[in-house]
């Protein structure tokens, strides 16, 4: 037989009982369309996590105290004092250095309280190193020590559809005029940054922490590429500073880049096991194809047996009845995919998914491969009946 023929005998195979042909075809839908939807959502995922690690600043280190000590030797604090000397270390890949200290007080303005407010002590130079930026106002512009700057979410809440700049609130007694307001930013952690309020670092440590250790140092290296020298130039010139050691530090440094090495190495495994779930779907709707084409072999032994006596050769057999599994197969792959493409539209339990275009060919080419490979163990029994044996069949 012509391949046309053999194709045309196929789709006449696969359409003789619609409603079974449906069903395989459903079953190597749903596949498919798992395989795709959920590499999409694994990518969407860990495209999510690195925009928002990214919104931290691939530029930017953090040291807080606290690390590895072992000895338990006494290590200087780390001060303001400590961050300026940091400051003036003549470092070849860090630029501006930003103490930083915090305090949960209640925010008050008139009778409106929030409690739990996380309050932020810095320089002016916090607004350049960190992602909060300056929405409106200014940071401290009198050098006052009582200017303080708020977050929109806070600003909403004490003077509610009113400019907080200008106007005065009190955190744990303490009075402090409101200069400027912080851009609206994306939350990555249990803390709201838009609850927050930023004021001068000697405030804050008077008032509320203390002139003890810094809760923080922000570090910015020169260039997103240089953050790797700028972490060990900080570690080896802090251990000077403070009198620690390799083994001894009691400080820790982080990056973003470091925050998402760990996110895209877990983001990686459960998108792995996204896909290993979703091919067990696509094995299942194999095996469907498996058996509906030896059902379909013993419904029509009597025709395959009239076949061969008239003339038809194994091979005809065998390419007809691999074809029509290649069909199914093929047919509920490219649903799959129309299905997976309009389902990715849709955010899926808070992730907007990102479809891994690559996995469209990947996903059609292994649904055939597996209905050609569940398929040739029913063409291969319908090629080697023996025609006086098919024909006694009723």
């Amino acid at each position: 037989m012509r391949p046309g023929e053999v194709l045309l005998s196929a789709v006449r195979g696969v359409t003789a009982n619609k409603l079974r042909s449906v069903l395989t075809l459903l079953g190597v839908l749903i596949g498919v369309a798992a395989v795709i939807l959920l590499l999409a959502v694994g990518n969407g995922s860990a495209q999510q996590v690195a925009a928002s690690i990214d919104a931290l600043g691939t530029n930017t280190l953090t040291v807080r105290p606290g690390g590895t000590t072992t000895t338990g030797d006494a290590t200087r604090p780390m001060t303001e004092q400590v961050t300026t000397q940091l400051a003036h270390a003549g470092l070849g890949h860090v630029g501006r250095v930003v103490p930083e200290v915090t305090a949960t007080e209640t925010a008050v303005a008139g009778t409106v309280s929030e409690s739990g407010t996380e309050v932020i002590g810095t320089t002016p130079s916090y607004f350049t190193v960190s992602t909060a930026k300056l929405g409106a106002g200014q940071a401290f512009p009198t050098g006052a020590a009582r200017d303080a700057v708020v977050g929109p979410t806070l600003a909403a809440e004490l003077w509610p559809g009113r400019s907080p700049i200008g106007q005065t609130m009190t955190i744990a007694g303490e009075s402090f005029t409101v200069t400027g307001e912080l851009a609206e930013q994306t939350s990555v952690g249990f803390q709201d940054p838009n609850s927050e309020v930023v004021a001068p670092l000697a405030a804050v440590q008077d008032d509320f922490t203390g002139y003890g250790q810094v809760s923080a140092v922000l570090v910015a290296a020169t260039a997103p590429g240089a953050v790797t020298q700028a972490t060990d130039e900080v570690t080896i010139e802090l251990d000077q500073l403070l009198g620690a050691t390799t083994a001894d530090q009691p400080f820790t440094v982080t990056s973003a880049a470091t925050l998402l090495q760990t996110r895209q190495a877990s983001a990686q495994s459960f998108t792995v096991l996204l896909a290993a779930v979703a091919a067990i779907s696509l094995l299942v709707g194999g095996i469907g194809v498996t058996n509906v084409m030896l059902v379909t072999v013993t419904e029509r032994t009597r025709e395959i047996g009239i076949r061969k006596a008239i003339g038809a050769t194994r091979r005809a057999i065998l390419s007809q009845f691999l074809a029509e599994a290649a069909i199914l197969t093929l047919a509920g792959g490219v649903l799959g995919v129309v299905v997976a493409v309009v389902g990715a539209q849709f955010p899926i339990d808070g992730t907007t998914p990102v479809l891994v275009w690559s996995s469209i060919p990947l996903a059609l080419g292994v649904s055939v491969a597996i209905g050609l490979f569940f398929g040739v163990y029913p063409a291969a029994r319908a090629a080697g009946m023996r025609p006086i044996q098919a024909l006694r069949t009723v």
